[in-house]
């Protein structure tokens, strides 16, 4: 039935890795904690089971865009789905309870603080309710970016709801938010999928901080009227930002918390219809927005942490089709941001993880190593080999063998039974003799001096290095200590070569090349690419929904490629649905017929 579904609703022939084995789990009555790229196919998990179960889903989002963006898509699929929320007006309120009432209802959309009012609770509490799905599930945990107080309340769930499955999703979660995440929501016995965090679609640069305004300016003459988000730190910034761009004729909007909500809302609808290309906004921007053919995201300043820059950088490419993700940084950038964490009302513990995630993202934009491997060691995945698809891995500096230099690190962390942090270790290599060093016996370590040649700057890189290629791991939850992780072990005990280099600050002179896709690019017709976005855009705008909601790029080159001009053909491309063939087939036919001369 799910495989059904799949096809005839959504319109693809298969599922993506973890995709089936989450949606059988949640079938079969289980909760379960989902963690997925951004585009990895999250709410899917959660939509076929509402439809497949009888009775009533409930989705839990945090903010009203996104809710309203993914109601829009389910509808354009012919699935009834409605979000209830503080801004539709009492007659939509009527309807929507009609629909309930009458069962015709499969899936509504709701906040946290919306559900849990009493009044509502009260109301949902008599339905049928066959699952209910957290969206953005990292917004429950201190450890997560995005903590909301009101995503911890979502704790009660189980006491209103306690025959009902769980599923909780992020695209934003290393292990101890996983864990925080099932723990708060109390699901018991969960069934724990997490995919890859890699986005083989998104190449990513990072720059230093200079001229950033001649960069941007380059870099968008190269991508004309491509759709893209400009992420900056300040209000005053993103509409500075904007203001520039618009003097060079170039299309663009600023958004940001301080604008009247119309405006918010008129800059958004304009962004997800194509009337404005380029945003400039603050990090309040984005969440929200379901908008597939986001080409590229640009970073003017740093990112506050892995998790923020990782969620950022993944609204673009949600189509599979190429996307770039161009980082500037600064050490302007990072005083700001210490300044903000420092002057913030939060705990101490909250402040110190903060500090040192901080601290991370900084080592990430200097790093001369695959940026990539960096994010995935970060959420507990570990590559050995290069991505090939960010700037140090389509331009690697010269390296040398540092094994010895990895062995003696890992040696020490071993030693000291996994319970130090990166300054300490650092402290026992170079034979320190500060208290806290005799205190715990750390000089009666092996390892104790033995690196004692190197300078701690020269540590300090090469332990940074060693973290990234996702040899040593920081946990966060245990007070920022080292741990081993299973490349350790080969490093250790196999003969494992550990390449590091010299950090030196220079610019990325070679333009990164393309990443792959899916559909080769040599054989989409460009020319039909474009005649069938442009029919995209009419049928769109005669429909009054946004372009990408009928099909998304990817469809578009796949179409572009294969070139169907029968129904059957038609219905094989992926993102072609049972109602979208009926409803679109016939026009795009016509229309690479009429290219084709047929």
């Amino acid at each position: 039935m799910i495989h059904t579904i799949l096809k005839e609703t959504f319109g693809y022939a298969a599922f993506r890795p973890l995709q089936q084995e989450a949606i059988e789990s949640v079938m079969d009555g289980k909760d379960v904690l989902l963690v997925l790229p951004t585009g990895g196919g999250k709410s899917i998990c959660f939509q076929i089971p509402a439809l497949a179960k009888p009775g009533l889903s409930l989705v839990i989002s945090p903010l009203i865009a996104l809710m309203n963006d993914q109601v829009l898509a389910l509808k354009e699929n012919g699935i009834e789905a409605y979000s209830l929320h503080s801004n539709i007006d009492y007659d939509e309120k009527i309807r929507i309870s009609n629909a309930i009432e009458a069962g015709d209802a499969k899936l509504i959309y709701m906040s946290p603080e919306g559900l849990l009012n009493e009044k509502m609770m009260s109301y949902i509490s008599s339905k049928d309710i066959n699952l209910i799905a957290v969206d953005e599930a990292h917004c429950v945990s201190m450890w997560g970016n995005d903590f909301r107080p009101d995503y911890v309340k979502l704790s009660s769930l189980k006491t209103h709801f306690p025959d009902v499955p769980i599923m909780a999703v992020t695209a934003t979660a290393d292990k101890a938010t996983q864990q925080d995440i099932v723990t708060t929501l109390q699901m018991k016995g969960a069934q724990q999928y997490v995919g890859s965090f890699e986005r083989e679609n998104i190449t990513i640069t990072a720059l230093p901080g200079l001229k950033r305004m001649q960069q941007i300016l380059a870099f968008l003459a190269d991508r004309p009227g491509e759709s893209g988000i400009i992420y900056c730190t300040s209000r005053k910034s993103t509409q500075q930002l904007a203001d520039k761009l618009n003097a060079e004729g170039i299309d663009a909007a600023c958004y940001h918390a301080g604008l009247d909500s119309q405006i918010r809302e008129q800059v958004h609808q304009d962004f997800i219809y194509d009337r404005t290309k380029v945003v400039c906004a603050t990090i309040a921007f984005g969440m929200g927005i379901d908008k597939s053919n986001i080409r590229f995201v640009i970073h003017y300043n740093l990112s506050k942490n892995i998790e923020s820059y990782y969620q950022e950088i993944g609204r673009a490419g949600r189509d599979g089709s190429e996307a770039e993700a161009l980082l500037f940084f600064s050490y302007a950038d990072i005083s700001q941001l210490k300044r903000f964490i420092d002057d913030s009302a939060a705990e101490d513990t909250y402040k110190q993880v903060q500090h040192a995630k901080l601290d991370r993202m900084w080592e990430f934009s200097n790093t001369a190593h695959c940026r990539t491997n960096i994010i995935l060691s970060y959420f507990n995945e570990y590559k050995s080999e290069g991505c090939g698809h960010c700037d140090n891995c389509l331009n690697p500096p010269e390296t040398f063998d540092g094994t010895q230099y990895t062995q003696m690190a890992l040696s020490g962390v071993y030693r000291a039974q996994e319970r130090i942090t990166s300054n300490i270790l650092i402290d026992i290599l170079r034979g320190s003799s500060k208290q806290e060093i005799m205190m715990n016996d750390y000089h009666r370590l092996k390892t104790y001096g033995v690196g004692r040649e190197l300078p701690y700057p020269d540590w300090r890189s090469y332990l940074t290095q060693i973290i990234h290629q996702g040899i040593l791991s920081i946990d966060y939850s245990d007070g920022g200590r080292l741990k081993l992780t299973p490349l350790s072990h080969e490093v250790l005990f196999e003969s494992r070569q550990v390449n590091l280099v010299k950090f030196v600050w220079q610019d990325k002179k070679a333009k990164p090349a393309k990443a792959a896709v899916t559909v080769n690019r040599e054989d989409v017709d460009k020319d039909l690419f474009v005649e069938l976005r442009s029919l995209r855009t009419r049928l769109a705008n005669e429909q009054g929904v946004p372009a990408y909601v009928i099909f998304p790029n990817k469809t578009l080159e796949e179409l572009a490629a294969v070139k169907p001009q029968t129904k059957v053909a038609f219905s094989q491309i992926n993102g072609v649905g049972k109602l979208k063939l009926e409803k679109y087939a016939d026009d795009f036919i016509q229309k690479i017929k009429e290219y084709e001369g047929a």
